[in-house]
């Protein structure tokens, strides 16, 4: 059976016509499907979100792959107010103040500073939630359907809800620390091209040919 063509991308961000999104930067070589929502995200080179995602106050490093259906830092809701409702931060929408634009600066502070940041590498499985605060390491594996609640180390897999972790991403605990090292994420796109048949193989053979030549 013949395997399924890509779509080629180009150096341009690729973003699907319904997509919505505010204040967000995208890359080199980035792709946002189909119904995706975005608001105040970063998304670095070559990383990819699937369909009927939805990110906020959000910083994504390279390389990584999102699945569809993922949200990313969910509005929390100002649980210290006497009621958790829209009406006490987004006053107008509902006929209440001078200014049916007004909004409560404090409560859109206060999720700003509780952003999400996901490392370089990683990837999120389909349906997975990521909570307001948290930190996904370099190389992580996220579960689909996990809720991720705490930070997540670098090159682990979490699964669950709340999510846990599994295990480590390699059976060798050398290799994590050594691409670390190696930050292949970092390089030129000539260099990355260049290693493309290295990248392909065992990530024992990956880093035993780029370290000997470092």
């Amino acid at each position: 059976m013949s395997q399924p063509q890509s779509t080629a991308l180009s150096a341009a961000p690729s973003v699907s016509p319904c997509v919505k999104y505010h204040q967000t930067e995208l890359g080199y070589w980035t792709e946002v499907s189909e119904r995706c929502v975005l608001n105040n995200v970063v998304l670095g080179d070559y990383s990819y979100i699937q369909n009927d995602c939805n990110l906020m106050f959000t910083e994504v490093g390279k390389f990584t792959s999102i699945a569809a259906n993922v949200r990313i830092n969910p509005s929390n809701h100002p649980w210290w107010r006497p009621t958790l409702h829209h009406f006490t931060y987004r006053p107008g929408k509902y006929g209440l103040g001078e200014n049916p634009t007004t909004l409560d600066d404090e409560v859109f502070a206060w999720r700003e500073e509780d952003k999400v940041t996901i490392g370089h590498d990683v990837w999120i499985g389909h349906g997975a939630i990521v909570l307001p605060g948290v930190t996904v390491g370099n190389g992580a594996i996220i579960g689909a359907g996990s809720v991720v609640t705490k930070d997540v180390p670098a090159y682990s897999i979490v699964v669950g809800n709340p999510a846990r972790v599994l295990r480590d991403r390699f059976d060798d605990p050398s290799y994590a620390p050594r691409l670390e090292a190696l930050a292949w994420w970092s390089w030129s796109e000539e260099k990355i091209a260049l290693a493309l048949p290295i990248f392909q193989k065992d990530c024992g053979e990956f880093l035993a040919h780029f370290e000997n030549r470092q």
